[in-house]
């Protein structure tokens, strides 16, 4: 129901108003004569009074039409504002729609144009960022059987994994990254991720629960400000973890297992408590953190820390 500013006014309501202050003059005008007419000092001293009174209220009419257009003129321009961010919403959303239709390609070359429509689209709308990086990982954590014989696939994917590396990046002092997009959060749950690589990177949180790293796996002078979650995860082959900033609380690595040549430095403050590697590969733990034999179990080694005892049973 419009309210009362949302009102208009019609055309024969002004031709009334207008008539009914033309008799009101004119009978106040009358009044005035017949009254003050006659010619006497204290008749010209109230009609300069009245002249007065009736200034006022002419110039507080005006102040009030001023305060009606000023009204009008705002109400305009919020109508426009809004009319322009429903047009921006509209542009935003068959934007997003058909960018996820393009995804869902059988043609990789489409596939491709999709992930740089969403990444056109989450740089110019920050508040829609979030959602389109979620698009992103979703896209990352479907199936994906053989890397080795869908290589187009393949490529999409390192696409769509260059792209959040290259927004990622804060960049430095010197040279601020433009193109960084901040406060930002990656599921990669049960993902098959191909040659990941998120250096120098500044992320809110990450979650890999389950997931799998095959190829070079690098995270080599990233922050992760609230969580790192790598529990259950596989590392296939060489990871990097150096210069690694782990923020948040709880442990990062319960159920993780290196299968290949690992680098953490020796400086890292990453939590390995339930993580478990396959022996015989070159590997830097963090300084507190060592390799220990699992009883009856020639296959695998357990991470513990140094100088307390191994993980219980089924961590």
């Amino acid at each position: 129901m419009p309210n009362d500013l949302e009102r208009v006014l019609r055309t024969r309501t002004i031709l009334l108003w207008g008539a009914g202050l033309l008799v009101v003059a004119a009978v106040a005008a009358t009044l005035l004569l017949t009254l003050l007419g006659g010619g006497r000092p204290e008749d010209s001293a109230r009609l300069d009074a009245l002249k007065t009174a009736a200034n006022i209220v002419v110039g507080t009419g005006g102040a009030a039409a001023l305060l009606l257009a000023a009204r009008r003129q705002r109400s305009a321009e919020l109508d426009l504002v809004q009319k322009d961010h429903d047009a921006t919403e509209r542009r935003v959303t068959e934007i997003y729609g058909k960018a996820a239709d393009q995804l869902g390609s059988d043609k990789a070359p489409v596939r491709l144009a999709g992930l740089y429509a969403l990444e056109r689209l989450a740089t110019g709308y920050a508040e829609h960022r979030q959602t389109i990086v979620n698009v992103l990982c979703a896209y990352l954590r479907m199936p994906f059987d053989d890397p080795e014989k869908d290589l187009e696939e393949l490529q999409v994917r390192k696409t769509a994994q260059r792209i959040l590396l290259l927004h990622l990046r804060p960049g430095s002092a010197e040279e601020p990254g433009g193109g960084f997009w901040p406060d930002v959060d990656l599921d990669f749950s049960g993902a098959k991720l191909v040659g990941l690589t998120l250096t120098h990177c500044s992320i809110r949180s990450i979650t890999c629960y389950g997931a799998g790293f095959f190829g070079l796996a690098s995270f080599r002078g990233t922050e992760f400000r609230t969580k790192a979650d790598f529990n259950q995860a596989t590392f296939h082959d060489r990871v990097d973890f150096r210069g690694t900033v782990f923020g948040g609380e709880g442990e990062s690595f319960n159920g993780a297992v290196f299968a290949g040549p690992a680098v953490f430095g020796t400086k890292s403050t990453a939590r390995l408590a339930g993580a478990e590697a396959n022996p015989g590969f070159p590997r830097t733990w963090p300084r507190d953190w060592e390799e220990r034999p699992i009883a009856g179990r020639a296959d695998r080694v357990e991470l513990t820390r140094k100088g307390e005892p191994g993980q219980p049973a089924g961590r």
